[in-house]
């Protein structure tokens, strides 16, 4: 036996009570009464049989694992997607996700199941008992959410609707985007009397992390909060058939607002890194150093690392969307703002560093050519939503300097971009095969995002051919480092931004 008297053992009954009262909370709800209309009986009944069709709206990194997960706990599944490569890719079983376990085996199964169809005809959205949105939610020009693929999702709904079908939004958004919004364009402005009898809505926020090989999704705790009772229960229940733990919270808004901070939180704390980064390399202290010295601490403290910037899907996005809504309510939240501004200037601060290591070598920027090292937002991705990347390849062009990039996970730049990066569109990266060449005549080479397999000596079996070890290791230029990367071991010229 331990007694706990310390201070996290006062942490731990905290904990314990929340959990007793969240315990108390969904048994409050399960308990509530609920006025059961036949739609509603017969869709638990179909859930609780596992003899519901299932249909997942956009079937990318967050849908289609998704639209998996419930294939696989025997559910009949619809795959929707706009995009006729990935319906042709997994009619096909081709992976077009190569991060996912075994995602050349998942993919055939898909394509070779009868109980797994992907079309881009939403209106069979008719036969499908639960629709599940995962669709982007990207920014506007102006920093302002852009609805619009949930706008459009809402709309196909309400044009295929039938009573007795729950919809449930999986993309990230701003807390009363699912009552305000969603609700509003599946019911063609009607008043809302259908819900919670006709028809079903609640949120259940995404929490895929891309790469992660640690927890998969089925793995990961899943929030549900609807928009009634009615509609929290039919969700708890289809997740609960194929996730190892649902946790029900009050109302949707609170799910989407759990969310948001989930992200808020990793948004801030990256910030404050960034600019401890920037402050100390003025006195001449490594960041990275530091940070080792800091995490010995085994209390109170969470590492997180520097970069060139924040990418990925949420974290550059879902800050300013809480913003948004925060100034719409009257309250200016400044410090998430900050936040956002300290590492959206990151881009900016590498270009300096790319400029001021040239100047060692007695090289101006304009005119030289920079080799970019990974242009994915995280390493082992192919994923290049928001990356910084881009940013900093569009300010080295701005300076006339001669970009190119070399990354096997993204041979050439496709998918959807912004309107400032379409100069981008279809620019393909160097090969194995050129890549020596290509650096030995480089001016300056930018590490943005390492992927693991750059530093291996040999290709191993079944492996990913690389060459950039040996190459790089006889460069003689400056190498601008973003992501401590670049052992001391191996005498280049790094310059850490």
């Amino acid at each position: 036996f331990v007694r706990i008297n310390s201070a996290a053992g006062q942490g731990a009954r905290r904990c314990g009570q929340r959990l007793l009262t969240s315990k108390r909370t969904r048994q409050r709800m399960d308990s509530e009464d609920v006025e059961e209309s036949q739609e509603y009986r017969q869709l638990l009944e179909k859930i609780r049989q596992r003899s519901a069709i299932v249909g997942v709206i956009g079937l990318g990194y967050v849908g289609l694992p998704l639209a998996s997960t419930f294939h696989s706990a025997g559910y009949a599944t619809i795959g929707f997607d706009a995009d006729m490569e990935v319906i042709s890719a997994l009619e096909r079983g081709q992976s077009y996700l190569e991060h996912l376990p075994n995602s050349t085996e998942l993919f055939r199964q898909l394509s070779e199941s009868d109980k797994f169809y992907a079309t881009s005809d939403m209106l069979r959205l008719q036969e499908v008992d639960a629709i599940l949105i995962c669709v982007p939610t990207p920014l506007g020009e102006n920093f302002e959410p852009d609805l619009r693929y949930i706008e459009s999702c809402g709309r196909s709904i309400a044009a295929a609707r039938r009573p007795g079908q729950l919809v449930v939004l999986e993309s990230t958004t701003y807390p009363g985007t699912t009552r305000e919004k969603l609700l509003p364009w599946i019911l063609e402005g009607d008043s809302g009397s259908k819900l919670g009898r006709e028809v079903f809505v609640a949120f259940s926020p995404e929490r895929e992390d891309p790469g992660n090989k640690i927890h998969q999704m089925a793995s990961i705790p899943k929030l549900v909060g609807g928009l009634d009772i009615s509609s929290s229960n039919l969700a708890a229940a289809l997740y609960e058939s194929s996730f190892e733990q649902v946790i029900r919270v009050r109302s949707a808004e609170v799910a989407e607002a759990a969310k948001i901070v989930e992200n808020v939180y990793r948004s801030v704390n990256i910030a404050l890194v960034n600019e401890l980064k920037m402050v100390l390399n003025k006195m001449n202290i490594d960041i990275w150093e530091v940070l080792d010295a800091a995490q010995t601490k085994p209390f109170g403290f969470h590492r997180f690392d520097p970069g060139p910037g924040w990418g990925g899907h949420c974290i550059p996005v879902d800050p300013f969307y809480l913003a948004w809504k925060a100034r719409a309510v009257g309250v200016n939240s400044t410090f998430i703002l900050h936040a956002g501004e300290i590492n959206t200037q990151m881009p900016s601060y590498v270009v300096q560093h790319v400029q001021s290591a040239l100047n060692h070598d007695m090289k101006p920027l304009n005119g030289s050519k920079i080799l970019l090292l990974g242009i994915a937002y995280k390493a082992d991705l192919g994923d290049t939503r928001e990356s910084p990347a881009f940013v900093i390849w569009k300010l080295l062009e701005e300076s006339k300097a001669a970009v190119s990039y070399y990354d096997p996970l993204v041979p050439k730049i496709k998918g959807h971009l912004s309107s400032q990066f379409q100069f981008l569109k279809g620019r393909t990266g160097i090969s194995d095969d050129s890549l020596p060449v290509e650096l030995a005549s480089s001016d300056c080479v930018v590490v943005i995002t390492p992927h693991s397999f750059f530093k291996q000596e040999e290709t191993p079996p079944g492996g990913r051919p690389c060459s950039l070890f040996a190459a790089l290791k006889s460069f003689t230029g400056p190498v601008v480092d973003t992501r401590n990367w670049v052992p001391a071991s191996w005498g280049l010229k790094v310059y850490k931004a």
